[in-house]
């Protein structure tokens, strides 16, 4: 039995979504136990009209909520009854807890991984993993995508490392196609952390390094991995994520523009459906915290149900295929 932690509060839907995505995937996933931590007043009422079993789900009450307008650090010792600070205790006191999931503040999740979990041994910083949806319908991930703006060329080859095994053990992704995210696909192109990065990959035998990616080939789908530092992975991923919702909005602006463009959307309606369903990052899952003691799932904080069902999922595949322990075991032996 799989157990994760919910953090019902700190998103934009909160606790309606968590609460609904914790019960699909109760429902759809036999060995999975699940904790919602948040007003326990609250989610008894939401829980009420649900079907689901009982034996699988408990709650612990933490009334509080730490949201993005707190001081991530201050805000991760200070307040002892939000949400999320209850979520680190258990993770970090209670050996039956695997893991845990939160749409809420992404600075305090990554601060109370730091500061209460701690890192699995040889990592040198934890890192943000998020997926995206690629043009050939598979996924591509991003590491880092925020967690260390700073970086330098051997915690670009962690984070290769790391983001490897993470395509491989939620995703099934064989031998992971890794890129290095830079302003030219030459290899002599870039500053002097990019061109180090690059002959450390070169080097690195564990890692299917396949070269220089340009941000405009992100979602191409020809390399399963895209490893950064964390500020130019941040403006990547939300210029990307910004980028292809402003092309929806446009096409549907046009669709509904004119009788004639009305008519020809009937006629193609399924057809935008399943394209805008490729593209819905809710279906995807969050951003996993690649490093750290316990597995770590962050969701987009105006996710929906189906987003929380999708970090859970995460979360449990997560557990289920022992990555942490290879991890451990890829980076001692690189190490050594």
């Amino acid at each position: 039995m799989i157990k994760i932690l919910v953090d019902t509060l700190g998103g934009d839907k909160s606790p309606v979504v968590n609460i609904e995505g914790a019960i699909k995937a109760l429902n759809q996933i036999a060995d999975l136990e699940l904790v919602l931590v948040g007003d326990e007043k609250d989610i008894l009422e939401k829980l009420a009209d649900k079907k689901y079993d009982k034996n699988r789900l408990s709650i612990i009450h933490a009334p509080d909520v730490i949201d993005c307008n707190d001081k991530p650090t201050e805000a991760i010792r200070q307040k002892k009854e939000s949400s999320m600070y209850k979520c680190y205790e258990l993770l970090r006191g209670d050996e039956s807890v695997n893991g845990m999931v939160s749409i809420g503040s992404s600075g305090a999740l990554l601060a109370g991984a730091v500061l209460k979990l701690g890192r699995i041994k040889g990592v040198k910083r934890p890192a943000f993993c998020p997926i995206l949806p690629t043009m050939n319908q598979k996924v591509v991930g991003v590491c880092d995508s925020g967690a260390n703006v700073d970086c330098d060329a051997n915690l670009l080859k962690q984070f290769a490392v790391m983001g490897s095994l993470y395509m491989q053990k939620a995703y099934g992704v064989e031998n992971p196609k890794v890129a290095l995210l830079n302003v030219g696909v030459e290899e002599e192109k870039g500053d002097l952390m990019r061109k180090e990065a690059y002959a450390l990959l070169k080097e690195q035998n564990t890692v299917n390094f396949v070269g220089n990616m340009e941000a405009r080939e992100l979602l191409k789908g020809d390399v399963d991995l895209v490893v950064c530092d964390g500020f130019s992975g941040n403006v990547l991923i939300k210029s990307t994520e910004g980028a292809c919702m402003e092309v929806l909005k446009l096409v549907k602006r046009t669709l509904l523009s004119s009788l004639k463009a009305k008519i020809g959307a009937l006629f193609i309606k399924k057809d935008l459906y399943k394209t805008k369903q490729i593209m819905d990052y809710n279906n995807y899952g969050g951003a996993v915290i690649l490093g750290a003691k316990k597995t770590v799932v962050k969701g987009h904080g105006s996710g929906n149900a189906e987003s929380v069902y999708h970090c859970i999922e995460q979360a449990y595949n997560l557990e289920k295929n022992n990555l942490r322990q290879a991890i451990e075991s890829e980076l001692s032996k690189i190490s050594e």
